[in-house]
């Protein structure tokens, strides 16, 4: 694993991070394939949008179809013919998630299954022991995730025991000889020395890289964009920094011009499957009327195969008829966009003109 800072401008950077199967160019942005698919779309079509790693669920992969199918498969690589890296979110998320279904003790959580209602038991370990034999290049240690407007004595509870998950988590890896990489998680909530006293904790165990979880789950945006500028200063400067489940437009380029340099989010692909896409101008609904005669594509200036095949009017006919073709064809878009807007962000931290495209990105998205 090496780390290495190639552009700075301002508090923006860019970066190269080595993983075992491949260099990645950071700031970057994860699609999400929950149970091993990016919704609508193939690892050819991935390929295609220039995506350099995808993140997929340890928790929802172990109910269905199961992390000991998957490694005798030969891992989730080869199981869904993905042969970049891929990331794996513990199933710590699903504590928040899932918050009505489970109980939480500082052993793990017993989660109702929200498939047939079994019990299933997770702990640090198990989660560990599932994302080990998924064969992620990066994985998550388990963490409590607590719910955005949570008073700070309970918040002061999940930050205990996410550290008492973290070093459960720690020690079940260490037993691994697999090339994975394991990334710490910083909680507490809204509460500046509650995230301080969690990186303090995460950082005493020195991993190659360190997230910032428990973040868009429920408290206002403003003050989101308050706390990771505040922890974003904090992280360490030789490790890649990640914003875990942040990810409008607006949000990435607050998160960037915080010092983060890795994302994940559902909204690309969940936008779509209502109508929504992303434009540098805004967002568009193609359910919306004035499209029905629209020969114009989605967006002008873009370059994908959607916008330079098909119009805004036959898009909408799609949706309105549910054709699934629909899905695939905005799900395409939105994630070009994604994988455009980082590449934008890229380049100007690059030639030093980040704060112009910043400001003029905040307010094409405000």
């Amino acid at each position: 694993m090496s780390f290495v800072e190639t552009a700075v401008d301002g508090t923006a950077r860019c970066s190269t991070f080595k993983t075992s199967r491949g260099e990645l160019h950071l700031p970057l942005f994860c699609p999400v394939a929950t149970l091993g698919s990016v919704k609508s779309l193939d690892p050819l079509d991935l390929e295609e949008l220039d995506v350099q790693m995808i993140l997929a669920n340890a928790y929802h992969l172990h109910l269905r179809p199961g992390d000991s199918l998957v490694k005798q498969q030969g891992g989730l690589h080869s199981f869904m013919n993905w042969q970049k890296p891929i990331l794996t979110d513990s199933g710590g998320y699903q504590v928040f998630s899932l918050s009505q279904m489970n109980k939480i003790t500082d052993e793990g959580v017993l989660f109702r299954n929200h498939l047939d209602g079994d019990e299933v038991f997770m702990t640090p370990e198990l989660s560990i022991q599932i994302q080990l034999n998924l064969g992620a290049d990066i994985i998550m240690v388990f963490d409590h995730c607590p719910l955005g407007q949570i008073s700070k004595k309970e918040c002061e509870s999940a930050v205990e025991r996410t550290f008492l998950w973290l070093k459960k988590s720690y020690q079940e890896f260490v037993k691994s000889s697999q090339p994975s990489m394991l990334f710490g998680i910083v909680q507490g909530g809204v509460y500046e020395d509650l995230r301080l006293r969690s990186l303090e904790q995460v950082e005493s165990l020195d991993l190659p890289g360190i997230a910032v979880g428990g973040m868009s789950v429920g408290e206002d945006k403003e003050k989101m964009y308050d706390i990771v500028q505040f922890i974003g200063e904090k992280l360490p400067k030789n490790k890649p920094r990640y914003l875990m489940g942040v990810g409008t437009p607006k949000d990435l380029i607050h998160a960037v011009d915080s010092g983060f340099d890795l994302f994940d989010c559902v909204l690309p692909t969940r936008l779509a499957r209502s109508g929504s896409v992303w434009t540098f101008q805004g967002l568009m609904n193609i359910r919306n009327h004035q499209y029905r005669e629209d020969s114009k594509p989605l967006d002008e200036n873009c370059v994908c195969r959607v916008c330079q095949k098909y119009s805004r009017s036959y898009l909408r006919h799609l949706f309105m008829s549910r054709e699934l073709l629909s899905y695939r064809l905005l799900t395409f878009h939105n994630v070009h966009f994604y994988m455009e807007l980082m590449k934008q962000i890229r380049a100007s931290i690059k030639n030093k003109s980040w704060s112009s495209f910043r400001n003029q990105m905040l307010k094409a998205f405000s």
